[in-house]
């Protein structure tokens, strides 16, 4: 049978390597922990570079197709110009219709 003596030290030993185990745990826990959050800083900081990068190329497009736009928009000029020039007389009477077209129907209620 065992003594009141080796029963104490079984469980202090035992009490003690608890211990020693919950505080491997927690350290384990600390350091898990640690790990998720600088995962988390990280992805965080490749989720704005790559709005960041989105935003770039959606500008550069849009400033793409301002310019493409101001392109046609010039040459639509050009063109109304070089008609006016070779038929004035034509280009009058057009623009006496749509004047009157659009008179009449601002003046409507």
């Amino acid at each position: 049978m065992a003594t009141k003596a080796s029963q104490g030290k079984t469980n202090g030993t035992a009490v003690s390597d608890v211990s020693d185990q919950i505080e491997i745990l927690r350290e384990d826990l600390s350091a898990l922990t640690q790990t998720i959050a600088d995962l988390s800083r990280t992805k965080g900081d490749e989720a704005i570079t790559a709005a960041k990068d989105k935003m770039a190329d959606a500008r550069d497009k849009a400033a793409d197709q301002a310019q493409a736009a101001r392109q046609q928009a010039a040459e639509l000029q050009g063109q109304a110009n070089d008609f006016i020039r070779n038929q004035p007389a034509t280009a009058l009477g057009i623009a006496a219709g749509l004047g009157f077209l659009v008179g009449f129907m601002g003046s409507r209620k």
